[in-house]
């Protein structure tokens, strides 16, 4: 059984800059990283590995650089890494990125978990882990802060809710999308350094995963980022002090001349 974690790479949040003109994130010339939830996906891929033996192969969809992100998995235990990378997939939105990935899975085929990290830090949707389980027609559970208990036909996880955590049982395969509290990511050993810079990455184009381009890229997105921009600084409110009454007052006055009361 194959163990799939979907990554991506994203701009470090500490270096985050936006263009001008189009109003869109720059790419180019920022430092990227793994996305920061996808880093508990792969540590949770590789403890089940351990724990149940399974192979761990690591995918995402991007350009060719991307690839530092997959060796940096393999380092920290995946086996495998597959970067699937096409012009056509270029400015693909949630849902043409579900289907890409869904079709690299397909490819790859044998799998019996799939881990996402909960979201991405560069879009905060979390729409891309539960459209690839559509879209393959298994079960998801987000927000999984454990796995209880697996084997061959179901497993047993839990849930994070805002009030506490619901114990959840699904037929396998399923995808599971993770948050930080389900393990502390292991710091790459010098083996999996040496194992990472031996790798052979794996290469998928559209062709390869036998891709409609209608529903890649542009061509497949419905929506689409027109812009981005930073929130204006928040400017400093106005103090009232004295005596209660004439601070009452004062306040009473100020939110009559805004229209508040």
């Amino acid at each position: 059984m194959n163990i799939i974690v979907c990554i991506k790479q994203v701009p470090n949040t500490t270096d985050v800059q936006i263009d001008a003109e189009s109003g869109r994130l720059k790419r180019e010339g920022v430092e990227s990283i793994i996305n920061p939830f996808d880093e508990y996906a792969i540590e949770e891929g590789v403890r089940l590995k351990e724990r149940i033996g399974a192979k761990v192969i690591v995918i995402t969809m991007g350009p060719p650089q991307a690839e530092t992100a997959l060796r940096e998995a393999i380092s920290r235990g995946a086996d495998e890494a597959v970067l699937i990378s096409d012009r056509a997939f270029g400015g693909a939105d949630t849902l043409a990125t579900s289907y890409a990935l869904s079709g690299a899975i397909k490819h790859i085929g044998d799998y019996g978990v799939i881990f996402c990290g909960k979201q991405a830090t560069d879009g905060d949707t979390a729409q891309v882990g539960p459209g690839i389980a559509e879209m393959l027609n298994i079960p998801h559970v987000a927000y999984v802060r454990k796995i209880e208990d697996i084997n061959d036909k179901t497993m047993k996880v839990e849930r994070m809710m805002e009030d506490g955590y619901d114990v959840i049982e699904t037929p396998v395969p399923a995808l599971l999308t993770v948050v930080k509290e389900i393990n502390t990511p292991r710091i790459p050993s010098l083996k999996g350094k040496m194992a990472a810079k031996k790798a052979v990455i794996k290469m998928l184009d559209a062709a390869a995963i036998g891709a409609d381009t209608q529903r890649t890229g542009l061509n497949g997105s419905p929506t689409q980022v027109m812009k981005i921009f930073t929130p204006p600084q928040r400017v400093g409110g106005e103090k009232f002090t004295g005596e209660a009454p004439e601070v009452a007052a004062a306040l009473v006055k100020k939110m009559t001349e805004t229209g508040l009361i």
